[in-house]
């Protein structure tokens, strides 16, 4: 069986307890969340986050696994701001530990920017930081991730994510998401030929390093470079590319994440409806459902 699933919260009273809840409502067997809010470091006491009780609940329901994202304010490939770099390498570090804590064995993170200063100086600014950061006994991987392109952000291409191996002690301790949105964004042909580009990825990196991935569909044409996300089947990258991906036997044992955005209610700009439960029951039946959208917003207006 396909291990699919979401991005879940993690908030309140309820913490872990309530990501697991939420995974199991739309009818995941695996999922990703955050430790905190991704745009700063304030982070709950692991005492609170109920993760003994999240754990039991994801045995008693067969979810053998979930992923943990780093949050968007690491930038390892900062060269400009050494306080900003310093508190990225810190975060990390303290992420990694949260993040076995919880019982993942993947921390999903951005390589960064690098605000103007070059590739060649970004990748050594990332290297440099998980050297500091990762140790032979590191119980976690983490998993760089494909990225679109836009601005500085290094990760556009396979070639510089292999950089970063290349210059990381321990990279045995490295793996790769792979999110199909920014791949494609990035010029990558995946819709017509993803094999292909998987041989390239499997000679520069290796494919059995692929951790896990992020089935986005994009509202970009390929190649695009910006990195926005639309719903499974109803963008740019389609229905039959991404299930062709989903249930690739290469990959069947990976987990495969969907970040798609929230419908928005056209009557009602304050209001937006989770898309999830959805799309994993579309993606089960293997059946592109076109009224989907209107289907969320005709339900979520009934109530």
């Amino acid at each position: 069986m396909i291990k699919l699933g979401c991005h879940v919260g993690m908030s309140g009273k309820e913490m872990m307890l309530g990501s697991v809840q939420d995974a199991i409502r739309v009818g995941a067997n695996t999922f990703m969340l955050y430790t905190g809010a991704p745009q700063n470091t304030k982070r709950k006491e692991l005492s609170e986050l109920r993760i003994d009780e999240a754990r039991a609940l994801m045995r008693e329901n067969n979810i053998e696994e979930f992923v943990v994202h780093a949050p968007y304010i690491i930038n390892l490939a900062n060269c400009v701001k050494p306080e900003t770099y310093n508190i990225a390498v810190e975060f990390l570090g303290l992420e990694l530990a949260r993040t076995e804590a919880m019982g993942s064995a993947t921390l999903v993170l951005h390589p960064g920017s690098h605000v103007g200063e070059g590739v060649t100086a970004g990748v050594d600014q990332i290297a440099k930081g998980i050297n500091s950061v990762l140790t032979k006994d590191t119980k976690v991987h983490i998993a760089l991730e494909t990225m679109a392109g836009k601005g500085s952000e290094i990760g556009r291409s396979f070639e510089e994510l292999a950089m970063i191996y290349d210059k990381v002690v321990y990279n045995d301790k490295l793996r790769v998401c792979f999110d199909t949105c920014h791949v494609s964004d990035a010029g990558y042909d995946i819709i017509h030929d993803f094999d292909g580009v998987m041989n390239h990825f499997d000679k520069l990196i290796g494919k059995e390093q692929i951790a896990v991935f992020h089935m986005n569909d994009s509202k970009n044409v390929p190649g695009a470079g910006k990195d926005r996300h639309e719903n499974f089947g109803f963008g740019h990258i389609g229905f039959d590319a991404l299930m062709y991906i989903m249930n690739h036997p290469d990959f069947m044992h990976v987990p495969k994440i969907l970040e798609s955005p929230f419908v928005k209610d056209p009557d009602n700009a304050k209001k937006s409806y989770e898309p999830y439960q959805y799309e994993i029951a579309m993606i089960r039946e293997g059946v592109f459902n076109p009224n989907m959208l209107e289907d969320i917003l005709k339900e979520a207006n009934s109530f």
